[in-house]
């Protein structure tokens, strides 16, 4: 996991500053998801000092990408472990408000807080980057709340810094498209289940094996139990649809939806 590539200045001082902190908050509790933030925070935190990721696992989790944090943790070889968080059991998440993340990130760092004072870490750090100010992120407010550490905010590093330092270091995440969590399929207001979390995931498992890499499935509900499959492409990635359409209805259909649309707008991160 090296190269000699080169990075200006401003993001080699970005980086000192951001192993000075991961080295005077040792040992450190990493909440790893597998994701491209907090695969290069392990991966660093590791490097600089005794670190364990822990991975929250519910239903909102696919568990293509449990399998796959697993992996990278094992290939960056930093200790990880997998607790079972509960959110499914508080009914401010299951009710799907705008702040939703909020009680699903209170509820982690409620583990990770007992966690930590069981094993005497000293700190716990999340995967935020500099970027995220610009965006509403209700769980950076249980992050305060619980004095969790985001050491790539404070550092100043952008996602696109990032990325480019995960491909220094070899890490796969460093070109991976953005994976939240299976919730954020359905629509606000609508009641988070495991049943719609189940339907969300083997839908965009079915899209996924037609050969897709950018997309989203969402889930509308209907109180006849008829729910709808709202199906987003990335618009490089449209031209595709007309040759697999059919069978990337059919795959919906048997993942538990009673009918399918296409957006024609195609999918776009959120900016």
């Amino acid at each position: 996991m090296n190269s000699s590539a080169a990075f200006s200045s401003e993001t080699t001082e970005k980086v000192r500053r951001l192993t000075a902190c991961l080295g005077a908050n040792a040992p450190l509790l990493i909440a790893y998801s597998g994701g491209v933030d907090s695969a290069y925070l392990l991966a660093v935190a590791h490097r600089t000092g005794p670190t364990l990721g822990v991975i929250a696992d519910s239903p909102s989790l696919p568990r293509r990408a449990l399998a796959a944090a697993l992996d990278l943790a094992r290939a960056i070889g930093s200790p990880v472990e997998v607790i079972r968080t509960q959110e499914m059991n508080d009914a401010n998440y299951v009710g799907n408000p705008l702040n939703r993340c909020y009680f699903c990130k209170a509820e982690l760092f409620t583990q990770l807080d007992r966690l930590a004072r069981e094993r005497g870490f000293a700190a716990i750090a999340y995967g935020e980057n500099a970027d995220d100010a610009s965006h509403f992120r209700p769980g950076g407010k249980a992050a305060a709340e619980f004095s969790v550490l985001a050491p790539l905010k404070e550092a100043g590093l952008t996602k696109a810094e990032i990325r480019s330092l995960s491909r220094e270091l070899g890490l796969p995440t460093a070109d991976a498209p953005a994976q939240p969590c299976l919730s954020s399929r359905i629509p606000h207001g609508t009641p988070v289940t495991p049943e719609a979390l189940a339907m969300v995931e083997r839908g965009e498992s079915s899209v996924r094996s037609l050969g897709f890499q950018i997309f989203r499935v969402r889930y509308l509900f209907s109180p006849e139990g008829k729910h709808r499959a709202r199906v987003q492409i990335a618009p490089e990635e449209m031209a595709r649809i007309p040759s697999v359409e059919k069978a990337l209805v059919s795959g919906l259909v048997a993942a538990g939806y009673a009918s399918v649309e296409i957006d024609p707008a195609g999918y776009r991160s959120p900016a």
